[in-house]
């Protein structure tokens, strides 16, 4: 699986599943029909799309979004960026202010941050876990070794971002005014 396939099911997943459950349960059983080269190939793919926006930079965007992005927010964060699709991503992963422009992001801007729903909130934290349940080896991550014997590893958590230096995002700070981050 390259990455315009890759693609192609994220964004596939968006007009068949609805919300974040019926996308997962989309991707998982689509997953399944794959061979298991294809679903490691998936992993591979999110992994390599999670380095690309795991930065103090894109972390600092999503701290404005949220009002204060923890650890575990951050890397769930990284899942919804690459759930609003490819074009979204490529333009938030080279200006995270251009996340001003998303439309769901305006109306959540409106609302205080209690009252957003599940399926609203920015973060997509079941995407990290799509591939897992549709892998043919269903032991104790065979599916994180598999890939691991491709030379890719896969992490949990984002690495510590180097936050020397200050980042500033002028239009997500007008959407979300109040925001701490």
């Amino acid at each position: 699986m390259d990455i315009d396939e890759f693609w192609r099911l994220i964004e596939r997943s968006a007009r068949e599943g609805g919300g974040k459950d019926g996308r997962e349960a989309w991707l998982t059983a689509t997953l399944r029909r794959l061979d298991r080269v294809d679903i490691e190939d998936f992993e591979i793919r999110l992994q390599e799309l999670r380095d690309r926006v795991d930065s103090a930079r894109v972390w600092s965007a999503a701290d404005v979004i949220i009002d204060g992005c923890s650890t575990d927010g951050f890397w769930y964060f990284q899942c919804w960026l690459i759930g609003q699709g490819r074009e979204v991503f490529e333009r938030a992963a080279a200006d995270p202010d251009t996340l001003a422009d998303l439309p769901a992001l305006r109306h959540l801007a409106t609302r205080p941050y209690g009252t957003w729903s599940d399926d609203e909130w920015p973060e997509w934290e079941c995407l990290a876990y799509v591939a897992r349940p549709a892998y043919p080896d269903q032991e104790e991550d065979a599916l994180y070794h598999a890939v691991l014997a491709r030379g890719v590893r896969l992490r949990s958590d984002p690495f510590k971002p180097d936050w020397s230096r200050e980042h500033h995002f002028p239009r997500l700070r007008e959407l979300f005014p109040h925001s701490r981050g």
